[in-house]
């Protein structure tokens, strides 16, 4: 389901936008030198901050310096590797920890345990950390869909979009899972949570695409590439993000996370391939950014 999005955004009918971005800024110096260099040449068009993790002052204080970038908040409410761990910045006396006093591990455990007021809260501190740090925010987004309600359908979609409608921004949430990896329950909520967003003026993407997390044994640098390469080749008209999460492969990133460090690397050579960019032209993807979104929904708002 294609909505009139584009046409909104003063595009024509039938364009194919794209909107790249990379999720897990500030997760680690490895994703932080990765994006950095991706945002400076132009070769994504945004990232989100995960403000909680030890890297984030390097990933903000880029953003606040660079404030021409579409740089948004990735809203953490999980922390999923064993040997790197970050905690909520409400602190540990919250129903958004476990036993060790930081983020679950599993979104499951957010949807059994969370209760909406500390959620509220603490997805508002967040964003509030990236507006004092002098970030000119463009957009929200979710670490690992733990607010989606995936599991049990208990979702904290109420909280994220009052914090969306309240400052004027954007919300990763599709219309269409239609072609996407790993969508699942999703699907089934689309029409009930898009009317929701748009009830509040939150402005949300026709489609939201990725390509496998993981790296499949013995997958090269090409077949990843070349199943890119596919997903760009059927985008279809409306407005699309595609997020991945391109990190440096260097030991630091080896030994915080527990697999996917190849994969990871793969994304940043990825982005950064001639190929890739070549085949966005001939294909006649058109490439915006999230700050149009936003300034969208704050020309509605007005």
């Amino acid at each position: 389901m294609t909505s009139d999005l584009a046409a909104r955004l003063g595009l024509a009918a039938g364009t194919r936008a794209v909107i790249i971005n990379a999720d897990d800024f500030g997760m680690c110096h490895a994703a932080n030198t990765a994006i950095v260099r991706l945002l400076h040449d132009g070769a994504i068009d945004s990232a989100t901050v995960m403000v909680p993790c030890a890297w984030s002052p390097e990933a903000l204080s880029f953003a606040a310096s660079r404030r021409d970038l579409d740089v948004g908040v990735h809203l953490v409410l999980t922390s999923e590797w064993t040997r790197y761990r970050w905690r909520p910045l409400t602190g540990v006396g919250t129903t958004l920890v476990d036993d060790a006093g930081f983020f679950p591990a599993e979104v499951l455990s957010v949807e059994q345990q969370a209760s909406e007021a500390d959620v509220a809260a603490e997805l508002e501190a967040q964003l509030q950390a990236a507006l004092d740090a002098g970030v000119d925010v463009t957009h929200l987004d979710n670490h690992m869909g733990s607010v989606y309600g995936l599991l049990t359908g208990r979702h904290f979609l109420g909280p994220v979009f009052d914090i969306a409608a309240r400052h004027g921004l954007p919300f990763r949430l599709p219309r269409d899972m239609t072609g996407s990896v790993g969508d699942g329950a999703l699907r089934t909520k689309l029409a009930e949570t898009a009317a929701a967003a748009d009830a509040r003026g939150v402005e949300i993407v026709d489609r939201l695409w990725t390509h496998p997390f993981d790296q499949a044994p013995g997958e090269t640098y090409e077949q990843v590439r070349d199943g890119f390469l596919a997903l760009l080749r059927a985008v279809p008209a409306g407005v699309t993000e595609i997020y991945l999460h391109p990190m440096v492969d260097d030991v630091e990133l080896r030994s915080l996370v527990d697999f996917a460090a190849e994969k990871r690397g793969h994304e940043l050579r990825l982005l950064s391939d001639p190929v890739v960019h070549r085949t966005i032209a001939d294909e006649g993807l058109v490439r915006i950014g999230w700050r149009d979104l936003r300034d969208l929904q704050r020309r509605g708002r007005a």
